[in-house]
């Protein structure tokens, strides 16, 4: 048995109602997506029993009518874990985790400048990677901002 598919089984085990989102991709690459009520704790569990002690990346996406965002883990031996939550665009929430990963900080500040989430818990200061000046509201990386910026050139 591979170490990846022993992580699968152990977060399987965890997390039964996951079972079916737990996938070995291929060699040193987990996935998983989780809903909102389980993310905290599923990190929790990769960080504390698992070993995935590395945020490497922290991704957001715009997927219609949700925004998604990835939290990429690592592990010492170069296993990496992804875990996957989506939220609807009319309350895109997260809790941060600069608790446990300091480097997620400049990750959710470009999560609240490019998508529009509301991180609870980030640490206040400079936006990024947007000026200061930038408008509230407009989220350069969602879907319909560009149709939204060309509608209001002509």
């Amino acid at each position: 048995m591979t170490r990846e598919t022993t992580i699968a089984e152990e977060l399987a085990r965890r997390f039964p109602g996951l079972k079916e989102s737990i996938r070995v991709q291929r060699e040193r690459r987990i996935f998983v997506d989780t809903p909102a009520e389980t993310l905290n704790s599923l990190i929790d569990f990769a960080y504390s029993e698992l070993g995935f002690i590395s945020l490497v990346s922290l991704v957001g996406t715009d997927e219609g009518e949700t925004l998604g965002v990835m939290y990429v883990l690592a592990a010492d031996d170069g296993i990496l874990l992804t875990v996957r939550r989506y939220q609807p665009k009319t309350d895109p929430v997260i809790a941060t985790m600069t608790g446990k990963f300091p480097n997620a900080e400049y990750y959710e500040k470009e999560l609240v400048d490019l998508l529009g989430f509301r991180i609870e818990g980030l640490p206040p200061g400079p936006r990024y990677p947007l000026p200061d000046d930038w408008p509230e509201g407009q989220y350069p990386l969602r879907k319909e901002w560009k149709t939204e910026m060309l509608d209001r050139k002509e």
